[in-house]
This record gives C-alpha cells, sequence and structure tokens, in this order.
C-alpha cells in the first residue's frame, strides 16, 4: 500500500493510443503521488497457462494499453512533466514472445514462440530462462509518455517527441524523467511494464509484465523541451556487470545492418556454446543482451557492438 500516494488509478482505466481530446481519468495537482495499475503489453491477453495458440489469437488493437491518462493542473504548452518513479510492484509473471513480421530479424524469424516467465515478485531474483540460464531482473514501464499537440488518435506502437513506447530500460525505480508538455494539461499515461529488457528489445518484446507504478509528477514552467530526458541517480547496468560480457560485432556503412549483424553474430554464438534453439536465443538477446554504437565517426564504416551478459549462465 502506498501511503504516500494522493491518488490511485485502477487498470480499467486504460487506453490505446494518443489523443489530446481524450477524458483526463485524473485531475492532479503537481506534486502529487499517484499510484497506476497497470496492463502488460498484451492488455492481459497473455498470462500464466498462455500457448502459441493463445499468442496466435492476439488481438493486436488492444495491444499496449497505459493507464491515465492524468490532467495536470497548470500545465501549458511548452513545460515539461517531471515524473520522478518511486517503485514497481511486480506480478511475478511475464511473458517474452517472437511475433512474426516484428522484431529487428524478422526476416529470419518467422515463426511464432513464447516463453512464459515465473520470478519471485519479493525478492526479484535472477529468473530460469527454460531453454538455459537465468535473467538478472529490473523493472521498469516501456510506455510513458503524454498527449501530442496535433488532433486526432495517435498510434502507441512508435515513441515519439512526447515520449510514449520509448522502451527505455533505464527508466527504473529513482529515475525522473522530463516530458515535453504540447497540450493543455499534459494528459499523462503509463504501461507497457518490463520485467527485463536488453537495450534494443531486438526481438521486438522483453519480458512484459502487469506490474503497478507509483509515481509523483510535478511541473517545470517554460522547459521548451524538444524531447524527453531523464536522471539516473545510481550505475544502470551493475544487475549484470558481474562476471563481464561476450560481444560480437557488426562492422559497416549502415548502422542498421550493423545492429542485425551484431545480434545474428550473437544468436549463432549462443548456439554454438549452450546448444540453444537460434529463436530461443534471439528472445534471450532481446531481454538482457544491449546493442552499442561503439564507433560512428571512423567513415566510411561504423560499430555497432552486441554486449551479452556472462552473468547469464553463472
Amino acid at each position: 500500500m502506498c501511503v504516500a500516494c494522493t491518488h490511485t488509478i485502477h487498470r480499467a482505466k486504460h487506453h490505446f493510443g494518443w489523443n489530446k481530446d481524450f477524458e483526463p481519468t485524473l485531475i492532479a495537482k503537481p506534486g502529487e503521488t499517484i499510484h497506476f495499475e497497470c496492463l502488460d503489453s498484451s492488455g492481459g491477453q497473455l498470462g500464466a497457462g498462455s500457448t502459441l495458440e493463445t499468442l496466435a489469437a492476439l488481438d493486436f488493437d488492444k495491444i499496449n494499453p497505459v493507464t491515465g491518462p492524468v490532467y495536470v493542473e497548470g500545465a501549458k504548452p511548452g513545460d515539461a512533466l517531471k515524473v520522478t518513479i518511486r517503485r514497481f510492484i511486480p506480478s511475478g509473471i511475464g511473458w517474452t514472445a517472437n511475433i512474426p513480421g516484428f522484431g529487428l530479424l524478422a526476416d529470419q524469424f518467422k515463426d511464432p514462440a513464447l516463453h512464459m516467465w515465473s520470478y519471485d515478485a519479493s525478492t526479484m531474483a535472477p529468473s530460469l530462462y527454460g531453454p538455459g540460464g537465468k535473467v538478472p531482473l529490473k523493472p521498469f514501464a516501456g510506455t510513458i509518455g503524454v498527449a501530442p499537440a496535433e488532433p486526432g488518435l495517435h498510434s502507441v506502437v512508435p515513441p515519439r517527441r512526447v515520449g510514449g513506447n520509448l522502451d527505455i530500460r533505464d527508466l527504473t525505480s529513482g529515475v525522473t524523467l522530463y516530458l515535453p508538455v504540447e497540450v493543455e494539461g499534459a494528459l499523462f499515461s503509463i504501461g507497457d511494464t518490463h520485467a527485463a529488457q536488453g537495450d534494443g528489445e531486438v526481438c521486438g518484446t522483453a519480458i512484459e509484465s502487469q506490474m503497478e507504478v507509483e509515481a509523483t509528477i510535478e511541473l517545470v514552467k517554460d522547459a521548451r523541451l524538444q524531447s524527453p530526458r531523464f536522471t539516473t541517480t545510481e550505475p544502470v547496468t551493475r544487475h549484470l556487470d558481474g562476471m563481464g560480457y561476450e560481444v560480437t560485432t557488426g562492422i559497416g556503412p549502415d548502422l542498421m545492418t550493423g545492429a542485425r549483424e551484431s545480434v545474428m553474430r550473437m544468436i549463432d554464438l549462443l548456439v554454438a556454446e549452450h546448444g540453444m534453439n537460434p529463436v530461443d536465443a534471439y528472445m534471450l538477446c532481446s531481454v538482457c543482451g544491449d546493442l552499442r554504437i561503439s564507433e560512428i565517426v571512423d567513415m566510411p564504416n561504423w560499430v555497432v557492438s552486441f554486449y551479452f551478459p556472462r552473468i547469464v549462465f553463472a
């Protein structure tokens, strides 16, 4: 129970997409702390006992629901919302899927695959991955943002200058996020909670997991932000760093090609060294491996690296 929370928004109060004309679920004053009940990215369609048949029946009109919106008193275009994430209350159940047509290597992994996760919601100890390994957990909100100024309904899938489906795994407890306000009241919403994800979310899904989130919303007047920014107060990778990394690279004149090649080479490495099925290795890379631009100045070729934490197989 959140004794410091001023309001609670239940998970039934969610919406799909962004629209400046949505009726607010809550009117809040700057400085108030709100308890959000969030759904997972499937909107509750995938859960304990789900199978490939469940995945095949997924209704894509109901993906990535976000809880809200919250109208913040005094918020005007040109201001910024200052959102401090206080804590996550995990459910202990999650899923990762390869969804045909989606993901960095969709052309290579055309068949559906689904892995269900069970983790200790009280200790958040590393969670066993059935095909092999244990993944360190770090909850965060994949989708967090405010309404854009343009009229009409906008898809929740792509990230935007006002936030949205950012999938930044460092937006976790203790982080302060600043979002540019483009409409009166801002209309803040949050959802798509994850138990863990690698930078890049390469297969298109993380450990998707229903959670509750507590956040304090403040207002910075006349901030004139052009896009989201955030502040962390502690190291961001120490849950993964303990035993170092295996790293593969992609080198060439195109960053997307380099990203694909670095991930493909890591999948090959996991298959060769750990006997994994390629699609299982692909999904594992998505939840704990990191894509990094290592070099972008020595033309005509750039270097993209993929870091896989060795602690997963410790």
